[in-house]
């Protein structure tokens, strides 16, 4: 078992990012974006720095958090997009010893209900991108987003039995941030949707939030709002997970009330904060297990 995390939400260079994740000691990131391009997106200069400063600091990327199919792209627009992502983060994997990428199954198509999504398009690609990594020995983690995946664990399960080989990351607070398919009006439960999927969860996000009474979703601590952060982590204790969790607060991208102190401090403090209240929901979760 190990912590790690989106650092990007810590520092937007990676020499921030490096120090939060020592200042926690732990020794991987889950790497997203680097001065606000994604890893498999950065040149060839700016990737064999950033390599280069990685190694000199004993930090490893656990995992690439990619935008292959993410929620800004769209299953109407060609493929080619996601390919070369593909094919550009396969040899930066195999470089760095990374053995996890997380990708989605693009935003669902606004106007349209469930049963036409244009499922089988989805699949299909999804499909030629897990075979690709697969083939390279990487495996290929679907996070459950604003994606049709992630518009309930109907969904994962049925795009799971249409893609061999693909895995999950559970992401603790996006059922929150999301509508219930199966209950207009309301949000998805978190709870609710583990229990479906847990037995293809390979790799965990946590994060938290609560929906303001104007509907809104405000990000929160870990623990502290409507993601079952702590049943979920109690209960993959107690199934005997050993896989990663990846911290991804969210929030100092959206509430900012640092008085005095910079953005950038702000950032950094509030992504080490949040690891150091993970570790205790962990402790906490691994005591109660053990009685």
């Amino acid at each position: 078992m190990y912590l790690t995390g989106f650092a990007d939400e810590a520092a937007k260079d990676l020499d921030g990012q490096i120090r939060a994740i020592k200042e926690l000691g732990w020794s991987n990131i889950e790497s997203r974006n680097i001065d606000g391009v994604n890893i498999h997106d950065l040149d060839d200069k700016a990737f064999d720095i950033a390599c280069g400063k990685l190694a000199d600091a004993g930090i490893k990327i656990n995992c690439f958090g990619s935008a292959i199919a993410n929620w800004a792209k769209s299953i109407e627009k060609p493929f080619d997009e996601d390919l070369a992502a593909t094919k550009r983060a396969i040899p930066r994997m195999k470089r760095l010893g990374t053995k996890m990428i997380r990708i989605m199954s693009y935003p669902p198509i606004e106007g349209r209900p469930m049963d036409d999504q244009m499922a089988e398009e989805r699949f299909s690609r999804l499909r030629t991108i897990v075979k690709m990594f697969a083939d390279e020995g990487i495996d290929t983690l679907h996070e459950n987003c604003m994606n049709y995946g992630g518009q309930g664990w109907q969904y994962t399960l049925k795009m799971l039995d249409a893609v061999p080989g693909l895995k999950l990351v559970f992401d603790t607070g996006n059922p929150v941030n999301t509508q219930d398919r199966e209950r207009p009006g309301k949000r998805q439960s978190a709870w609710d949707f583990y229990q479906h999927v847990k037995q293809h969860v390979v790799y965990i996000h946590i994060k938290d939030a609560v929906v303001s009474p104007d509907g809104k979703t405000q990000w929160c601590w870990c623990g502290e709002g409507d993601g079952d952060v702590v049943r979920i982590v109690r209960d993959l204790i107690a199934s005997g997970y050993d896989g990663g969790f990846s911290m991804e607060p969210h929030m100092a991208f959206v509430a900012h009330e640092a008085g005095n102190v910079s953005e950038d401090e702000y950032r950094y403090t509030n992504f080490v904060e949040y690891g150091r209240r993970f570790e205790k929901i962990l402790d906490e979760a691994k005591k109660a297990v053990a009685k």
